[in-house]
């Protein structure tokens, strides 16, 4: 995938997981969580060919202008969002799917001083709500839901809902999975529901 459809396809993730956004100029200007992931791709390339320090000092850098800490060895798919961003960590051998969205806060990190894999996996389309901690080599699955400042400890299957400190797991109802619309029309269903 070339680097502009990259961009295009981030731009786009951000106009349909956030109700607020309203245009790609702007919004490329003033979403530190579009930034954060932008420099990551940049840096995990440079970590996949062996240049490490200038990996880690690129990342770095990210996290003092956007308050988002996203190691350079972490494997991140397409269509990745963080919503406000501030506070976010993503740890090095952390592997997020595709279409994952993060709210701020959240911290992907491990529980074990050892090399190996010690962060979490999440699966495609997994939302992870505001201060939630996901962490150790654990495997949440995809079309999970963390609610809002939940302590993951455990694997979760696919389409669970997993809140509580600790977690607590269950099995998510078909009628809880949130439609991701357009922002025009999100807003259309608001106003017909009110």
């Amino acid at each position: 995938m070339s680097l502009l459809s990259t961009l295009k396809e981030d731009l786009d993730a951000a106009r349909t997981h956030d109700p607020a956004a309203r245009g790609d100029i702007e919004n490329a200007l003033v979403y530190s969580g579009l930034h954060a992931i932008w420099s990551h791709r940049l840096a995990h390339r440079l970590w996949l060919r062996g240049l490490r320090g200038p990996a880690r000092v690129l990342s770095q850098f990210t996290r003092f202008l956007t308050g988002i800490e996203i190691h350079p060895g972490a494997t991140i798919g397409r269509r990745f969002f963080i919503d406000h961003g501030m506070g976010v960590v993503i740890g090095e051998t952390a592997e997020i799917g595709d279409d994952v969205m993060l709210y701020h806060g959240v911290t992907l990190g491990g529980s074990e001083l050892v090399q190996r894999k010690r962060h979490p996996t999440i699966g495609d389309g997994v939302m992870v709500g505001a201060g939630a901690k996901v962490l150790g080599p654990i495997t949440i699955g995809a079309g999970s839901a963390i609610g809002a400042n939940a302590v993951v400890t455990k694997d979760a299957p696919p389409d669970s809902i997993l809140v509580g400190i600790p977690a607590k797991i269950r099995h998510r109802l078909p009628d809880e999975h949130i439609p991701l619309v357009e922002p025009a029309s999100y807003v259309d269903d608001l106003q017909n529901n009110i």
